[in-house]
């Protein structure tokens, strides 16, 4: 199993991962400290080169890393017990930050992937495991939580839901909305509305022949998906571009609708 053997959307896998290898090169202050990105891409003998001359792609990743391991971290610090589950993981190994000596954690993608993931990442230990679903599939919430502890789940997915259409998208967030225990919280990235089709302006992405499907038009929309959702966060990368970042995206919401590119936690009530 290589690259070359995956469909368009999960060959995107290899845009986080390049970041977070070597992204650090061009935002020095984004470092996220990822021991295992660049030996995986060794692995893969893949140049990670092209991927960082999209320098927007390697800003969005570096930023996103951040926030989510800043709202990982104080999840696990009110639930040390709780469950970390990641949604079309890629290779990313999110469970190198979050551990907290006593948390289990999930790695979840289509099965081609989960593949590679089997024989290029070494887990140790009973509480990291690493399952294959469909997201588009019924039941895929029972496949990924079967056997968990019924503690609250800190559930990520990002990069994956602007390549969904906007019925898959509605699926997988009514999913976890309907069957969540109280306290859990979703986190996931969006695009503006704007961006859907748009994916040949952007370098990295348009390698792949993946396309953008979905995008926000407004954050309040997700709450409207199922009662048991509230907003428990929401970022926006414009605070990387300091007051001229903000004062653009004042001036283009009124046409955007949500920012250009954000990050959103919800929580299941």
């Amino acid at each position: 199993m290589s690259l070359l053997d995956l469909d368009a959307v999960p060959r995107t896998l290899l845009i986080p991962l390049a970041a977070r290898a070597h992204g650090h090169r061009l935002f020095p202050w984004l470092d996220c400290q990822d021991v295992e990105a660049e030996s995986l891409l060794s692995c893969l003998q893949e140049s990670s080169q092209p991927l960082l001359e999209d320098r927007i792609a390697v800003l969005n990743v570096l930023w996103r890393t951040r926030v989510l391991k800043s709202w990982g971290a104080s999840f696990f610090k009110t639930h040390p017990l709780g469950t970390g589950v990641t949604l079309g993981a890629g290779l990313s190994h999110h469970f190198q930050w979050l551990d907290t000596g006593g948390n289990h954690w999930v790695d979840a993608d289509l099965l081609p992937v989960h593949a590679l993931r089997e024989r290029l990442i070494h887990f140790t230990g009973g509480r990291h495991a690493n399952r294959a679903i469909d997201l588009r599939q019924m039941g895929w919430w029972q496949a990924v939580t079967s056997g968990l502890p019924q503690q609250p789940y800190w559930v990520l997915c990002e990069g994956v839901l602007m390549y969904f259409t906007p019925e898959q998208v509605f699926e997988v967030i009514h999913a976890f909305a309907e069957s969540a225990p109280v306290g859990s919280r979703l986190v996931l990235d969006a695009i503006s509305h704007l961006g859907v089709g748009q994916a040949r302006h952007s370098l990295s992405v348009s390698r792949t022949g993946a396309e953008f499907q979905w995008g926000l038009q407004d954050t309040q929309e997700l709450l409207a998906i199922h009662p048991r959702l509230r907003l428990s966060a929401h970022r926006s990368v414009a605070e990387c571009y300091g007051w001229l970042g903000w004062a653009a995206e004042t001036t283009w919401m009124p046409w955007t609708g949500a920012p250009l590119y954000s990050m959103v936690m919800l929580e299941a009530a």
